[in-house]
């Protein structure tokens, strides 16, 4: 398919000072948009004015919750070119909570075409200081109007850009996670493995008692017996346990993370023994009192790396390696930061130069 492209002809100012960007809260001068129709399939490529998306008030998405996206970023190289970073990847799995969601398939050789192309179309706003990038959110929602819970038969497939810095504002410090005991986010057989806009929503409550008590996010538990571990807010979470790397396996209430699959791979490059298992709060918690939790982190393409400096758990707060960012985590974060920017070699063949 052929992209249309409609220029934006009132462009708005850039950010000035990069050091102040923070996290989703600039968006740059284009957007792409196609739509799908039952019997057409997906048609109308187009790149057009950043703007709103006027909707019907019955639109199936306000009402059921048909929608899911994903999360990438674009990075200004040292060596002055652009790259993205597994982009294949997050197509991929936009296709896998498409299936989930009951959203047509989208090709995602095209998808990943459509993002170098909007990327490409705003290249001036990709951020150039030491940490930045530009993020990329692809999302596709129903619109059609009807009242009445069944798949939709129309939906959008849009892309918007915005230039960011550091997701946390500690950026690598550590940060406090509180542990959820009460409230669950997903359970296996659920949505909990697609990147559905629902399976957000239903952690807001969580996450802002977690800020109530000084945490920059919250640490989930299974849903059947408040037990095992899952995942860390918007990261996959890692322990360094004895001389291994435990995550907790993909079972169907975990997101595939990218990041996540890079760091395993990273990780066992270099000789470390990573488990992908269950992993229990309880065994957690032991560890730290033995001296064997070496460390914890999170993984995920907004922060990147995140160490985590101590876990709130009921009434107590355990700290992990005196609040420190560890080697493991702060070896990641170079290698994978480094192979974004172009710093280092990409011997993994994990990025896309597209200018």
């Amino acid at each position: 398919m052929q992209i249309k492209f409609e220029r934006n002809e009132a462009p708005k100012q850039k950010p000035i000072d990069q050091s102040k960007l923070g996290f989703g809260n600039y968006f740059t001068d284009h957007m792409f948009l196609m739509n799908y129709d039952e019997g057409q399939g997906w048609h109308d490529p187009r790149i057009v004015p950043y703007g709103p998306i006027r909707l019907d008030p019955a639109a199936m998405c306000l009402h059921y919750g048909q929608e899911v996206f994903e999360g990438m970023k674009a990075y200004f190289g040292a060596d002055g070119k652009i790259r993205l970073f597994r982009p294949e990847e997050n197509m991929a799995r936009l296709n896998l909570s498409n299936e989930r969601l009951c959203i047509p398939l989208l090709d995602e050789e095209f998808a990943v075409h459509a993002i170098e192309e909007l990327v490409k179309t705003d290249r001036e706003w990709i951020p150039t200081e030491d940490g930045t990038s530009l993020y990329i959110r692809p999302y596709i929602f129903a619109i059609d109007p009807f009242l009445g819970v069944r798949p939709a038969n129309q939906y959008i497939f849009a892309i918007i850009l915005s230039p960011v810095g550091a997701y946390y504002p500690e950026g690598l410090n550590p940060v406090k996670i509180f542990v959820e005991q009460e409230y669950v986010r997903a359970i296996r057989g659920g949505t909990g493995y697609a990147k559905a806009g629902g399976n957000y929503a239903g952690t807001l409550k969580a996450q802002r008692l977690a800020q109530a008590k000084g945490c920059a996010q919250v640490m989930w538990l299974d849903g059947l017996e408040r037990k095992f571990i899952e995942e860390v807010g918007t990261s996959n979470v890692f322990f360094a346990i004895g001389d291994e790397v435990i995550t907790p396996e993909l079972q169907g209430s975990v997101l595939s993370g990218i990041t996540r699959k890079s760091s395993i791979e990273l990780l066992r490059s270099k000789g470390y023994k990573v488990m992908e298992r269950p992993i229990a709060l309880d065994e957690v918690l032991a560890a730290e009192k033995t001296g064997q939790l070496k460390e914890v982190f999170g993984t995920g393409t907004a922060a990147v790396i995140s160490p985590v400096g101590s876990l709130a758990c009921g009434d107590e707060e355990f700290v992990i390696n005196s609040n420190e960012t560890g080697p493991i985590a702060q070896g990641l974060y170079d290698e994978l930061t480094g192979i974004q920017w172009g710093k280092i070699a990409d011997k993994y063949n994990w990025t896309k130069v597209i200018g």
